[in-house]
């Protein structure tokens, strides 16, 4: 093998490597890899940029705060510069041997005033060929300081990115690109959560305050994302305060929270709490209308990494419940129960090669029901078991090239029990597993060009005809200059679980889920996207987007149903495409964000086209900020 070849491994396609110089044939090289973390708790600062600037060498930390930087000249001392949006810039000497791998924790602390400029250090050097079309990264800063209906909200915050619908301002529930809610696809730490609303979707059952990164793909996300057609939001939770311990505690007109973390040997821990305690400001959504709602959501993490046991090893346990009763003093009134639960535990992993893998176990729940009482309304019952193993692993080469392959395997048990108009009892019970495998290759070598093409293939999959299934995928970058990127993005997705909801509902009362049955295909989607970003100038940029989308077997109410034995589900097909604008201004102590969306969306059944609720031409959203200080 060649002295200077060598094999990186990074995590989950979300650590991006630039490297700009090129050395004579023969030099050596070493290679530097860290994590960036807060001074104050420990916590992980994703997304953040590490820099040799006289070397044009550069890499971004991601999810977990980790970054890496290969092929630097060896056997000399390097100025590293280390910059956070919100914290001070670190500067700091390092010395590069020859071959080797040096490794560094490196903490920023933040700076007095929180909201500050955006700093553009390495910036656009970092993010020269990154195949990130469609992808938002939101931070919890952002989600806090846009307009509050109760309390900072994060799915009401997606509602103001552009592509995104709702179908109200009560309605915490979010349509992408003419996609459904239930084609949305919502983690916590790599786990399915199915109902993710409280108070019949006015609000998200995710609290901010267990939020550390989020990260949403409006569409054309990559491979190592599978089971929904329209959109990937993924919630990284914070690991706790690592230094001292803490409570936190705070109230609105509709919630208590609780927050308690702190270090443990070799670790931290961190556990939030919310618990509603008053719904009389829901009046104010439901036209003085009463919604007895009671809900709580809870959650814990637990973070264990000790050289003792496993060298540069990571085992994380999760855990999340959340509940909504809805009880009517009225008897005649019905009465509805909703529950998730979820528990996952992950095993990161570096070696020294050095290598990365992660190998997630998780288990989530779901279960609802309807109660008649006195009431006319028939009894109803939903229960979604889901149990998924995955493993992922991710090579990263000298010449900047990413590898990314993959297994996963799920076991989705669905049970809905109905009640007819005649009193008899009736229920749709299905089992099954899926297994699907992986594979990317991200072509990152060349300075202007970015490519990340891969696709997965559904060994098996829920339905009889999701098995034997590929799902391609293809995102690229081309920079044409070093202040406009050219985008794209083109796939195919497909989705084998579906809700029986009424797309006319504004709030959803009873919205089960089930496998697709066995006479419907699986539904699938074909994405095409395009798109510019536009460095006007430095703190002014522009960024443009257009998207098409295809829509078959979709599984849609049967209306005309008669008897019996008329199916409750048939198979539609649909579009959407629409055109997204933002320009995003920053000078302080004045940020200015503004997107505008003209789209279309329809639905069509034997050969009869409507458009659903949430296909909206116009849409425009503005948000001045001024930091006072």
């Amino acid at each position: 093998m060649c002295k200077n070849f060598s094999l990186y491994l990074l995590l989950v396609s979300s650590l991006v490597i630039v490297i700009f110089s090129n050395p004579a044939l023969g030099q050596e090289y070493g290679k530097l890899r860290g994590f960036v973390t807060d001074s104050t708790n420990g916590e992980a600062l994703a997304f953040g940029n590490v820099l040799i600037e006289n070397l044009n060498i550069g890499a971004s930390t991601n999810k977990h705060g980790m970054f890496l930087i290969n092929k630097i000249p060896a056997n000399r001392t390097h100025e590293v510069t280390v910059s956070y949006v919100g914290y001070k810039t670190k500067y700091i000497s390092i010395f590069i041997k020859s071959g080797e791998m040096v490794e560094i924790d490196i903490t920023l602390f933040p700076l007095s005033i929180e909201l500050q400029t955006i700093e553009k250090i390495g910036e656009k050097v970092i993010e020269k060929n990154a195949t990130d079309i469609s992808l938002e990264r939101i931070s919890i800063k952002q989600v806090e300081i846009l307009p509050k209906g109760v309390e900072s909200d994060l799915f009401k915050a997606i509602q103001f990115l552009a592509g995104v619908r709702s179908t109200g301002d009560i309605s915490a529930r979010y349509y992408v690109r003419g996609g459904s809610s239930d084609q949305n696809l919502v983690q916590i730490n790599g786990i399915d959560i199915y109902n993710p609303f409280h108070a019949l979707g006015l609000f998200s059952a995710v609290d901010p305050e267990m939020i550390n990164t989020v990260e949403f793909y409006k569409g054309g996300f990559p491979s190592e994302y599978s089971g929904r057609l329209s959109s990937v939001l993924s919630v990284i939770s914070k690991d706790g305060n690592k230094k001292r311990f803490s409570f936190k505690g705070s109230a609105s007109f509709l919630t208590a929270k609780a927050l308690v973390e702190g270090p443990i040997p070799n670790g931290s821990f961190i556990i939030t709490g919310r618990k509603s305690y008053s719904n009389k400001i829901l009046k104010n959504y439901l036209n003085d209308k009463i919604l007895p709602v009671d809900f709580y959501d809870l959650s814990f993490k637990l973070n264990y990494s000790s050289p003792d046991l496993l060298k540069n090893a990571k085992f994380i346990l999760f855990g999340y419940a959340s509940e909504d009763d809805l009880k009517y003093d009225d008897p005649a009134r019905e009465s509805i129960n909703w529950r998730n639960g979820a528990l996952g535990f992950e095993w990161l992993q570096v070696y020294d090669v050095p290598i990365f893998s992660r190998l997630g176990i998780s288990y989530s729940k779901f279960d609802g029901e309807s109660l008649p009482n006195e009431s006319n309304v028939k009894e109803r019952k939903n229960e979604v078991d889901d149990l998924k193993f995955k493993f992922d692993l991710n090579v990263v080469y000298d010449n900047r090239d990413e590898l990314g392959l993959g297994i996963k395997f799920q076991a989705i048990d669905t049970k809905l029990f109905l009640q007819n108009t005649l009193g008899v009892n009736s229920s749709v019970e299905r089992f099954a597993t899926n297994i699907s495998i992986y594979s990317k290759y991200k072509f990152l070598r060349w300075d202007d060009f970015g490519l990340d093409v891969g696709t997965r293939y559904n060994v098996t999959g829920l339905t009889s005809n999701g098995g034997g299934v590929f799902e391609p995928r293809v995102n690229l970058t081309y920079r044409i200059s070093p202040e406009i990127a050219l985008k794209g993005a083109w796939g195919i997705f497909q989705q084998e679980l579906t809700t029986l909801s009424d797309e006319n509902e504004v709030i959803s009362i009873f919205e089960p889920w089930i496998i697709i049955p066995k006479y419907l295909s699986p539904s699938t989607a074909i994405h095409y996207g395009i798109g510019a970003d536009i460095q006007v100038l430095d703190n002014l940029n522009f960024l443009v987007e257009g998207y098409y989308k295809i829509l078959h077997n979709l599984p849609i109410i049967n209306d005309e149903k008669i008897v019996e034995s008329d199916p409750d589900l048939i198979s539609g097909k649909g579009e959407s495409y629409g055109w997204e604008f933002k320009v995003g201004y920053g000078f302080n102590p004045v940020s200015i964000s503004t997107s505008y969306t003209l789209s279309w969306a329809y639905k069509e059944i034997d050969n009869y086209i409507y458009y659903p609720n949430y296909d909206s031409r116009h849409a425009l959203n503005f948000l001045l900020e001024f930091n006072l200080g």
